[in-house]
């Protein structure tokens, strides 16, 4: 302890003043370690950079360059419920205010006076057509027009003549829609050979077919029946391809309505529905993947 109060202690080593010393180094010490740091993580940043902007050169702002992961495509539905289940009471409003509320708001972009402009959308055909081909994503046409789709074609399950969408008569609707993919064209089946019979007479030109069927065999007499409502009852081709959110930033996804007008009351049942085509497939694993089940239980009493 003497020897260290002689040698000034910690106040030395903060300054020591015969060696000119900070913290045990001279200036010019501490000049030429703070230029090698400097100089050392300006090159690591430099590559870092370099290989990030490298990298970006190879990437498209259009398209993603990968698509091997994507399994295409996802079968979606609205109203979004948890655990796929629809359960509600015909005598209480308050059970099916919510999907009827999520079935308002997600048909409010297809409403009439949304599509109105005319440098942002356009008719595609009152029938079912071919792709509607607007160049390639890499092409500088810019930013596409989408094809319109009006609520009209979802019929009864619009909400613009039934606001309650069946739900009040026991009666409810589901809105379907495929999911989003940059530059993906689904392809009608060209067979009959994986289609169930009773699907098969849905097959026509440029549509994607979909077909709803109880998921167990229990209740096949108890669905009743499935009014398909849709431009050909399914997805037709021409809304086909979708150019991303910079191209395509107002594309309308074709709908499918179903309505389920004679279901089995006081029961649970067990719904499947499936799109059909060359490129599409199923997995086990992902029960969204050109399909959905969806348990539905109207209760009367």
């Amino acid at each position: 302890m003497p020897a260290n109060k002689e040698d000034g202690g910690w106040k030395k080593l903060l300054w020591d003043s015969e060696k000119g010393e900070v913290l045990g180094r001279t200036g010019g010490s501490w000049f030429k370690i703070i230029g090698f740091y400097i100089i050392f993580y300006g090159c690591l940043a430099g590559i870092f950079i370099g290989t990030i902007q490298a990298l970006l050169l190879t990437l498209s702002n259009y398209k993603p360059t990968w698509q091997d992961r994507v399994a295409p495509p996802g079968l979606s539905h609205t109203p979004r419920v948890e655990k796929g289940e629809v359960s509600f009471n015909l005598n209480d409003i308050e059970t099916f205010l919510p999907y009827t509320r999520a079935l308002k708001d997600f048909l409010t972009m297809y409403d009439d006076e949304n599509q109105r402009d005319q440098m942002k959308y356009e008719d595609c055909g009152e029938e079912p057509a071919e792709y509607k081909n607007r160049g390639d994503l890499e092409s500088d046409v810019g930013i596409r027009k989408a094809c319109r789709f009006s609520r009209n074609l979802l019929g009864s399950c619009s909400g613009l003549t039934d606001r309650e969408f069946g739900f009040k008569d026991g009666k409810p609707c589901i809105i379907v829609k495929l999911n989003r993919i940059v530059n993906f064209y689904p392809r009608p089946p060209t067979s009959n050979e994986s289609i169930p019979e009773e699907a098969q007479p849905k097959v026509q030109p440029n549509v994607i077919p979909i077909f709803c069927s109880s998921k167990k065999e229990e209740d096949a007499g108890k669905i009743g029946e499935i009014k398909y409502f849709g431009l050909g009852g399914g997805f037709p081709l021409q809304y086909y391809p979708y150019y991303g959110k910079l191209l395509h930033p107002q594309y309308l996804q074709p709908l499918v309505a179903l309505q389920f007008t004679n279901l089995t009351l006081n029961t649970e049942l067990r719904i499947e529905c499936k799109v059909f085509g060359d490129n599409i497939d199923y997995s086990e694993k992902d029960r969204y993947q050109g399909r959905f089940d969806l348990k539905i239980q109207v209760n009367s009493l």
